[in-house]
């Protein structure tokens, strides 16, 4: 492994920097926490001018053809200015999966909108159990003619304002929950589609979705009907790195303004940063947000090269969740009371820690995921 950046990726990693400073202050996440978009339009696209929303498309279909490497320091950018709007859910939850499971004309017909901003997408996958296992889906799509959906998804990232949406139901029930599952893709706007905003502690425009009797086509499926689980899958599996990358770039960023702060909070005539405790606390910090990374760029990296582990990512996730919330917590300590309003902006991070927690899997998911993987582990040194 090598973790030099390349001048292409030092080149994104600076523009975003640059651009998100100027872009996305922290007044704008505030303004935009009381939004009934959730999001900036404006923002939206001079981000379609940058090329991030094409960013790992190969070029017949209007992207820049980088890799999944490249877009995961993107979102790690992205997590250090908490960017609100719904990138992740149109580029890591939805175009991957059309990518790489869509036929010749889906790819054809809607990667080149996305790639120039024209639609958002959203996946809508968890439900009342909220749980990210086969078991958890309950939605039934019923073969009449065309399929008809009937059920209700729950924690659909910025379907308010979704153009479309990937659709995860059941087209039949077998004894493996993994069995029986289809992904569809779904007009937001169809009749019998109701949309309502969850109010949440970070505003993060999560959202509940009924499908009463949707109609949808036969050739809105995508992959294979009855074969969706391994769709699904593929998203969690890619879906996790990327928000283990945003959630780096917000622990970083907590132990940043932690550190700040110790050097110019002054008590007894003396920066508090030069005491002990304070120190131990941010040495503790530094050693995790450090641990993070390079668990979540060796991630990245396996599944940019073809090389994916599902235990890696279970343990990157796993560790995300922690170190982000740990983080936010210890560097309000450092701070002390003030630290835990909204008027700080270390505030706005540490509301995001509990959304970016479940969301793609809790810790408790991912450790039984690791469990489930190490029963069949091998070390590499006794292959």
């Amino acid at each position: 492994m090598d973790f030099e950046f390349s001048e292409d990726q030092t080149m994104i990693i600076d523009s975003a920097r640059k651009f998100l400073e100027k872009e996305c202050p922290k007044e704008k996440v505030r303004e935009l926490k009381e939004d009934e978009k959730g999001y900036d339009p404006d923002t939206w696209n001079k981000m379609v001018e940058m090329g991030w929303m094409g960013l790992i498309f190969p070029e017949e279909y209007e992207g820049t053809g980088m890799d999944f490497f490249d877009l995961m320091i993107l979102m790690e950018e992205m997590g250090r200015n908490l960017l609100p709007g719904p990138f992740f859910s149109t580029v890591a939850l939805c175009s991957l999966p059309i990518l790489e499971f869509g036929s010749s004309d889906q790819k054809k017909e809607i990667l080149p909108k996305i790639a120039y901003g024209e639609k958002i997408w959203t996946l809508a996958l968890t439900e009342t159990s909220a749980t990210y296992e086969p078991s958890g889906v309950a939605l039934q799509a019923t073969l009449d003619g065309d399929y008809v959906l009937e059920g209700t998804k729950l924690f659909v990232p910025y379907a308010n304002i979704a153009d479309y949406m990937l659709v995860v139901a059941r087209t039949s029930d077998k004894a493996d929950p993994k069995e029986g599952i289809t992904v569809f893709i779904v007009d937001a706007k169809s009749p019998g589609i109701k949309t309502e905003v969850i109010p949440t502690a970070a505003h993060d425009k999560q959202c509940e979705v009924i499908f009463d009797k949707v109609k949808v086509s036969k050739g809105n499926i995508l992959g294979e009907p009855d074969n969706g689980w391994d769709i699904v899958e593929f998203i969690i599996q890619r879906a996790s790195v990327l928000k283990s990358a945003e959630m780096l770039g917000g622990a970083q960023t907590a132990l940043n303004m932690g550190n700040d702060y110790a050097k110019e909070r002054v008590q007894f005539d003396k920066p508090i940063g030069s005491f002990q405790a304070i120190q131990h606390k941010l040495a503790k910090m530094l050693i995790d947000v450090e641990g993070l990374r390079f668990l979540v760029y060796e991630a990245a990296w396996k599944t940019s090269i073809g090389s994916q582990s599902a235990l890696l990512n279970s343990i990157v996730k796993a560790k995300a969740n922690e170190v982000f919330q740990r983080t936010c917590l210890e560097s309000i300590k450092v701070h002390g009371a003030i630290g835990f309003t909204e008027e700080l902006d270390l505030g706005l991070f540490f509301l995001r820690t509990k959304a970016s927690e479940f969301a793609l899997g809790d810790t408790g998911f991912h450790r039984e995921r690791i469990a489930q993987e190490l029963e069949s582990y091998k070390p590499s040194f006794l292959s």
